[in-house]
């Protein structure tokens, strides 16, 4: 049918691509497929449908269980592959034992701590998938200038609540998506003081940074503290409460931590980098060998432009500087030293009788 062109001809538009389908779909799919487009001077065209298209820009969640593909993948890539800063896994690993201890005091509970992953996103990604309800947190990092936010789980939020309120042995409730309580948000402030003064212990040895809550939001519009495509670490952070688990997550702007980027970049505490102590002994030394030019200065005149004009060649200038006269020894035209005029054999001299250290007790007296 498909060889005769007077039958082709008499067929519509809509059955002529049902047949072509029909080809492409049997076994002789590919030489059937172009025999049929070139008989009907047609190109061959795979319509795709919605699923692949989100396949295609990466915003198909069910594919790879929720993972970057396609388009998406590529432009996040750069966040995949952003900069690792393994001091930061030192101090979070430490927050987690310090925290356990005092979650344990705070709730006389037996209390399970542990940190579940660090990874790195967009910062305008990361609020978008927040599940509300959620507490939000937006913390001001006193030592960084900048802001991070710590976002509670409703279950966490919940599961703290029941057990303070003495609920330990009832089952956890469901988790609802009403407003927080004046009692939840009391308990919940008094959680955020403990999680913060540890998150703060943990970081004094890298730095001195004191974290404290600003305010709590459960809309994340209102919780913007960086561009949305800026890159941020992302922590996740588990809570077991006698069987009641609930998550915890920091989020912390690259540009954030950018003060104490260098001290984030160490491998182990207390490590330098590019810094030998035996060379920096060696070059102080060699720097009380090197000869640096010293001016006296004997006296400071002023005179007019026009007084400078009319200098001839021969003309004398008379200083005011006489024996034991106050002399100012300058280095770089920075004073360093004070003296008095002398005579030593043949020469004229400079007396020293106040060195850099007096000058500088002189100043600050």
């Amino acid at each position: 049918m498909a060889d005769n062109p007077e039958n082709q001809a008499n067929l519509s538009e809509e059955e002529i691509l049902r047949q072509w389908q029909n080809m492409a779909a049997g076994d002789g799919a590919g030489g059937g497929a172009d025999d049929m487009a070139a008989a009907m001077g047609v190109e061959g065209q795979k319509i795709l449908d919605q699923n692949e298209i989100d396949s295609l820009l990466g915003i198909d969640k069910s594919a790879d269980g929720g993972r970057g593909r396609g388009i998406k993948a590529l432009l996040d890539q750069s966040v995949v592959n952003y900069e690792k800063l393994p001091m930061l896994e030192v101090i979070y690993d430490k927050f987690e034992r310090i925290l356990s201890t005092s979650l344990r005091q705070y709730t006389a509970d037996n209390v399970d701590v542990t940190i579940m992953n660090m990874t790195s996103v967009r910062f305008g990604d990361y609020l978008n998938q927040i599940p509300l309800p959620a507490g939000i947190v937006v913390v001001n990092a006193i030592g960084l200038d900048d802001y991070v936010l710590l976002v509670y789980e409703s279950n966490l939020i919940y599961a703290v609540v029941d057990v303070m309120l003495g609920g330990r042995k009832s089952r956890p409730l469901p988790v609802s998506g009403r407003n927080f309580t004046a009692i939840e948000r009391k308990i919940l402030d008094t959680l955020t003081e403990i999680v913060l003064r540890d998150l703060s212990e943990s970081f004094g040895p890298v730095a001195p940074i004191q974290f404290k809550a600003e305010r709590m939001e459960v809309n994340p519009r209102f919780t913007v503290i960086s561009q949305e495509a800026n890159v941020a670490i992302l922590v996740t952070v588990k809570v077991n409460l006698e069987g009641r688990e609930g998550k915890m997550q920091f989020c912390l702007p690259y540009a954030t931590l950018e003060p104490v980027r260098e001290q984030l970049l160490q491998q182990f505490m207390g490590e330098k980098f590019g810094q030998d102590n035996i060379w920096e002994n060696h070059l102080s030394q060699e720097l009380y060998h090197t000869t640096v030019p010293v001016d006296a200065v004997l006296d400071q005149l002023t005179f007019s432009l026009n007084e400078v004009l009319e200098w001839k060649i021969g003309d004398t200038i008379m200083l005011n500087a006489r024996d034991f006269t106050p002399v100012k020894l300058e280095c770089g035209g920075v004073l360093k030293m004070m003296g008095t005029m002398g005579r030593a054999l043949d020469f004229k001299a400079v007396r020293v009788t106040h060195n850099i250290t007096d000058l500088n007790n002189l100043k600050q007296g």
